[in-house]
Formats: C-alpha cells, sequence, structure tokens
C-alpha cells in the first residue's frame, strides 16, 4: 500500500489537523463553528474517520469554506491493520512538516495511534462529549483518551458538568460551553422569513426541536406528551443516527421532517410558537451542554427542556428556560410558553446571550493554543513522510 502523498502547498499560516469522528457534512454543530473561525488564523485541515467504498486506497479531499476536509478512502472488507496504517498515512501526509508550526487537535480518542507517527508542535484536545457513554462506543475509547489526555498541552471541555467531572485529569483544563452565532439565529425574530414548504401546511402551536435524533432523546416523554395535547403540532428536524426510525413515536400531530441546513434553521424557528429539549436522562447526556439552548433563545422562543445540568446551570436556575421532567409538567409549561413573554424575560435573555459567541470563544481557545505553541519545539519529521 502506499502512502498518500503529502500536501504540497502553503500560505505560511500556522497548520491545524483536526481529527473527528463527526462527518463535517453531517450537522453543523462545535467542530463547526469552531473549525470555521479557526481557517481565518491557521490552515486547517478536518481528517474525517475512512470512509468504506470502492476497491482502493485513496483520500479524498473536500473544500468547506476556508477548511479542507479530508476523508481516507479503504475498500469495503478490509483489514482493520490496513485500514489504520492507510488512516495514519493519511494524517501524517496531512501534518506533513513545513515552515509553519503545527496544531494537532482531538476530537475523538481513538485517533490517539496518530501521536506515534506525528509530533507537533501543540496538542490540543477538545472534549465536546463523553464519547464512552455513547451507544457503540468502540473498545478501548477510555484508554485512548487517556493517552490523548497525556499528550495534550490544552484540554478544552464543552461544558461546566464535563468540566468539573474532568478536575484534576490534567493541569491546562478549561470549560468552553456551546456558544451562539446570535445573529443567525436572531433573524428568526423578525418573523419575515417564509415559511418553508414542508411545514407551511402544519397547524399552529408548532412546538419544535432540531438537532440529531438518537439515544439521546426521549422518545417515550414525546410520544406521551404528545398524546396530551392531540391539538399542538410537534416538529422535529434533524438526522436520525443508530436508533432504528422505526421506533420513532408516530401520531398525527408529530412530524419528523429530518435534516436541514443550518442555513435554513431561522426559517423553520420563526414559525414557530416554542422551542422543546426532549432529552433523555442516561449515561449519555449527562455531560452534554445543548448547543441549541441559546440558538433557541437567540430565535426569540421560550423553551422548555428537560433537566440537563448544563440547562438547569444557568439557564434554568435564572430563569431562562423552563424545566420539565415530565409528560404533564412539560405540557403545564409549554403552554406558559405560548403566552406572550414578558420584556423583562426578553431583555434577561439577550443580556445572557452577550455574554458570549462563537467568535469569543475562538479568540480566547485560540490565545491557549499559542501559549501552548510559544512553550514547545519544533516538532520532527513524522516517519510516513
Amino acid at each position: 500500500m502506499q502512502n498518500a502523498p503529502a500536501y504540497q502547498g502553503t500560505d505560511g499560516r500556522d497548520r491545524l489537523v483536526a481529527l473527528s469522528h463527526l462527518r463535517w457534512d453531517f450537522v453543523f454543530q462545535r467542530p463547526q463553528h469552531l473549525l470555521t473561525r479557526a481557517s481565518r488564523d491557521y490552515r486547517v485541515s478536518f481528517i474525517e474517520e475512512p470512509v468504506f467504498e470502492g476497491t482502493n486506497f485513496d483520500v479524498r479531499r473536500l473544500n468547506r469554506g476556508g477548511v479542507t476536509v479530508v476523508q481516507p478512502v479503504v475498500p469495503e472488507g478490509s483489514a482493520p491493520d490496513a485500514v489504520e496504517a492507510h488512516e495514519l498515512a493519511v494524517i501524517a501526509a496531512e501534518c506533513a512538516k513545513g515552515a509553519a508550526r503545527l496544531v494537532l487537535w482531538f476530537y475523538s480518542p481513538m485517533f490517539a495511534p496518530t501521536l506515534g507517527v506525528v509530533s507537533p508542535d501543540a496538542i490540543v484536545f477538545d472534549k465536546m462529549d463523553e464519547l464512552s457513554a455513547f451507544a457503540f462506543a468502540p473498545a478501548g475509547l477510555r484508554a485512548r483518551e487517556a493517552e490523548v489526555v497525556a499528550a495534550a498541552d490544552v484540554v478544552f471541555t464543552g461544558g461546566q458538568a464535563m468540566f468539573e467531572a474532568a478536575q484534576g485529569r490534567h493541569p491546562n483544563l478549561h470549560c468552553f460551553p456551546s456558544s451562539i452565532d446570535t445573529a443567525h439565529f436572531a433573524r428568526a425574530r423578525e418573523r419575515a422569513l417564509p415559511d418553508p414548504a414542508d411545514q407551511a401546511n402544519i397547524a399552529h402551536p408548532r412546538i419544535g426541536f432540531f438537532g440529531v435524533i438518537d439515544e439521546r432523546i426521549d422518545l417515550d416523554l414525546i410520544a406521551a406528551t404528545a398524546a396530551l395535547k392531540p391539538d399542538w403540532q410537534f416538529l422535529f428536524l434533524g438526522p436520525t443516527a443508530k436508533i432504528d426510525p422505526a421506533s420513532l413515536p408516530q401520531a398525527p400531530n408529530i412530524h419528523w421532517l429530518g435534516s436541514k441546513k443550518y442555513a435554513d434553521l431561522p426559517a423553520y424557528l420563526a414559525h414557530w410558537d416554542a422551542g422543546w429539549m426532549p432529552f433523555a436522562m442516561n449515561d449519555a447526556t449527562k455531560f452534554i451542554s445543548p448547543t441549541k439552548t441559546p440558538e433557541f433563545l437567540a430565535a426569540g422562543l421560550p423553551v422548555v427542556s428537560t433537566p440537563i445540568t448544563d440547562v438547569v446551570r444557568p439557564y434554568g436556575v435564572d430563569g431562562l428556560v423552563w424545566i420539565a421532567s415530565t409528560p404533564e409538567q412539560a405540557v403545564a409549561l409549554l403552554e406558559r410558553c405560548l403566552t406572550p413573554q414578558s420584556d423583562n424575560w426578553r431583555t434577561r435573555v439577550d443580556a445572557r446571550l452577550a455574554l458570549g459567541s462563537w467568535d469569543r470563544t475562538w479568540d480566547a481557545m485560540r490565545g491557549l493554543i499559542e501559549d501552548a505553541l510559544a512553550a514547545t519545539t519544533p516538532h520532527k519529521e513524522s516517519e510516513y513522510v
């Protein structure tokens, strides 16, 4: 098997190579927000897990708004050792030494073997989720995470609950909860955006959720709540993952509208009456910090959530989001959401939103990365290049 060709071009900027279990084109979320902004300062590559197709080992490169998405391609049925060897060759080629410094950014600890073939100038671990608690988590994930944490120069966590749980695991640990592109979602407040065709004929009131539909969503809660209010319409935007689509509750007032582009979300939210985050209370949600919490608020929508720790603190405690555990509680609080909200609530919402933005989050992260780069020596040649 031939090594993947090394990337030849450079514009003089430092390089940031991110290794992710998430597909760039799946859902626009934390990695996309941060790395799109990082591309203003670094030459950014986003390397995904292998794509299994065809008969040849290959590599696919896609341009996504200043970020180069790299997909190792391997033939279906390839032996695990061959898959990992090709993946490491692709990563090492992307990290090939040049004049600029190299930042290696981990989203998935399963890329830990990269540490044996690449020597970056700084290593970042952005622990956005507790992946070991997710359905179908790969074997050995915890051990590989320990390797990445030990090697990292700086560790970020995606929320306060995860930060508290990680205390003492790394000397340079920082909490960066989900942030917000306020201007993007505030377009929904205008209510002038056209109602998208696939919801235009759905009656009001509309209670909506957007995001990945997986084991983190309480399907029983959805079914029971919808049954209590057959005259309310419950809309869900987003792809289904890791669960059987046939398991989704079906009722005349439950509408599964599928994946939507990030750019189109404000148009949908502009024509909803309230937001709902019916997360299951399980191991997979113990440490989540839902990005959609401030996004709902930026859109001007009152929202009810199950008692996710990073929603309760600070949004629930501050009276910005209502917390409900049962179908009956959800109905009672959603009824409150369907009444006009006070000017005081909107003022407090906007004050909270003004405290953070993805731009501000990235600027703070970049400062910590630059500190790490300043403290390290230049990286050595990879054994693959």
